[in-house]
Parts: structure tokens; C-alpha cells; sequence
């Protein structure tokens, strides 16, 4: 096995292992604190996209094996239209080629298993926050404690991690500057008028109609 499919190995073994963990028994206190931690840490969100970028460069070793695994089916059947001696001789060759499709195989099995099972992850990642802010609402509404305004908040606000999440954090901030500049500009244009009518009601000049 190669460095890189060595290395989508470890991978596919490394979200095993934290599919298993997402999906064991907590407490909802623990539970609750450790989603938090996971959507509020800013080296998670880093994680998280170098995870993105790998994901591409595994579809693209998928597609690849997915090929070899084609036009090693390809050379196979040219192999058994052969027959007499010209058969016999490719014995050898045959015998290489079905090596060549055992490996093909097992690396587009390997790749296809983690591109899939990283989707269940990030849909398992998504359900389960789900459940969290649903559970909060539910206390809420029983008429318990609540966890906390801040934790709540981040439990809430658990999808806009990241680049992601800062923008909107900015796109919100511009918004309301936008607001008091709207208000502060009705303001001034109000307090021109004031000044313009008292200006011709002490000049003697009436006011022209509008």
C-alpha cells in the first residue's frame, strides 16, 4: 500500500473512531459543553477545513481507482477472448492483471468508505445539535434552569463557525452602523427644518408652501 492510501487508512480508522464517539452515551451537561467547545473553537474550525481540502484530494484518488478499476475489467475480458496458445502464454499476465484488480478494488473500496462515512459524520455532527437545542427548549419551556445565556448562545450559533461565522458577525455589525446612520441623518434632516422655519419666522419672511 502506498503513502497516500497508508494515510486514507489512518483516516477512514480516525473517523471510525469518532463516529463511535459522537454516537456513545453522555450526560447532557457533557455533552452539551463538549459540542460548545467543538463549534466555538477556532483550531476545530481550522480542522475542519483542512479536513474539506483532503476530502477533494480523496474523491480524486476515488475517481482514479474507479478507472483502474475499469480498464483493469477491460484486460480481463480481452484475456479470455484469447484462446490456443496465445492463452496459455498469458498465463502469467493474467494472473498480474488479477493482482492489479484485487489492489484497484481494495483502494476504491477505500476511498469510497471514507468519502461516505465523512458525510455521516458531518449529517450524525448536525443531528445531534439539533437534538441539543431542542432539549434546551424543552427545559426551557418545563420551567428549568437554564444552562446559561452564553452557553446557550454558543450552542445556537454551533453552524457558523469559522470564516463563515465571522462574516456574518460582520455583515450584522454593518447592518446596525447602517441604522444609526439612517437615524442620526433623519436627525440632522429634522433639526435643518427647525432651524430653516425659525430662521423666516425671525427674518419676517413667510414660510414658502411645499
Amino acid at each position: 500500500m502506498t503513502l497516500y492510501y497508508s494515510l486514507v487508512f489512518a483516516l477512514l480508522v480516525f473517523e471510525m473512531a469518532l463516529f463511535v464517539s459522537l454516537i456513545i452515551p453522555m450526560p447532557f451537561t457533557m455533552k452539551r459543553k463538549l459540542f460548545t467547545f467543538i463549534s466555538s473553537s477556532p483550531l476545530v474550525a481550522k480542522v475542519q477545513y483542512g479536513m474539506k481540502i483532503t476530502f477533494i484530494f480523496i474523491l480524486i484518488l476515488f475517481i482514479d481507482s474507479v478507472n483502474r478499476v475499469y480498464r483493469v475489467q477491460v484486460e480481463l475480458g480481452q484475456a479470455k477472448n484469447q484462446g490456443g496458445a496465445a492463452a496459455a502464454a498469458a498465463g502469467s499476465e493474467r494472473m498480474e492483471v488479477q493482482a492489479r484488480k484485487f489492489y484497484s478494488q481494495r483502494n476504491m473500496y477505500l476511498c469510497g468508505f471514507t468519502l461516505f462515512l465523512s458525510l455521516i459524520l458531518n449529517r450524525t455532527y448536525t443531528m445531534i445539535l439539533d437534538v441539543l437545542r431542542l432539549e434546551e427548549e424543552v427545559k426551557r419551556l418545563h420551567g428549568d434552569k437554564p444552562a446559561g445565556d452564553k452557553s446557550q448562545q454558543k450552542l445556537s450559533d454551533a453552524g457558523n463557525i469559522g470564516e463563515i461565522g465571522r462574516l456574518k458577525e460582520e455583515l450584522k455589525k454593518r447592518d446596525r452602523d447602517i441604522d444609526v446612520l439612517k437615524k442620526q441623518s433623519n436627525g440632522l434632516s429634522e433639526e435643518y427644518k427647525r432651524m430653516g422655519d425659525n430662521f423666516h419666522v425671525s427674518d419676517g419672511t413667510p414660510k414658502k408652501d411645499r
